[in-house]
């Protein structure tokens, strides 16, 4: 993953934690990296175990964690960092849904080694649809819920968010079945 998504998970812990906690979860991570440069891939364990680190120091289940940094991403980092991207996704929540299968299209322009999943949906309706979640990592559906989470935030629309299917389960994808 790219810098600044550590980057933001660092931002994330300083802002509701402050700086010293930061400094104990890098340091129970054992990642030895001063600071995230946010152009520059890292190799994804690094992300898995600063999730991880945050997890234990904050006594929180590591999906919980997840869920707080998608909603995080969404809200702060991709809203101040990219708000001309943001926008050019839709003008509200269905809109941005229903757009989101081309919007890595756009992410990849800026991050050209980006590695992203893809995203399909189906059964759209005037409230709600269908989101399928295609990915080579594993383990990241709870931060597609936060992210998913983030996007009613941002929009101002309240949602509901059930998750269908999972690979946890043997399916092929993730099926989020999301309404408003």
């Amino acid at each position: 993953m790219y810098g600044i998504v550590n980057k933001a998970i660092e931002d994330l812990v300083i802002a509701n934690f402050g700086e010293e906690k930061w400094e104990a979860i890098k340091e129970r991570s054992g990642i030895d990296i001063d600071f995230f440069i946010s152009s520059e891939p890292y190799d994804d364990d690094v992300t898995f175990k600063l999730a991880v680190a945050v997890s234990e120091e904050m006594k929180m289940s590591v999906g919980d964690v997840l869920i707080a940094f998608g909603e995080w991403w969404v809200v702060k980092t991709t809203t101040e960092k990219y708000p001309g991207l943001m926008d050019s996704g839709g003008t509200n929540l269905k809109e941005f849904l229903i757009n989101l299968p081309n919007f890595h299209n756009r992410v990849m322009l800026i991050y050209p080694k980006l590695t992203p999943p893809e995203f399909k949906v189906s059964d759209v309706t005037e409230n709600g649809l269908h989101l399928h979640y295609f990915s080579k990592r594993q383990g990241l559906q709870e931060f597609v819920r936060g992210l998913i989470q983030g996007l009613g935030k941002m929009f101002d629309t309240p949602l509901t968010l059930e998750l269908l299917q999972t690979r946890d389960e043997g399916s092929t994808h993730e099926i989020f079945k999301i309404n408003w």
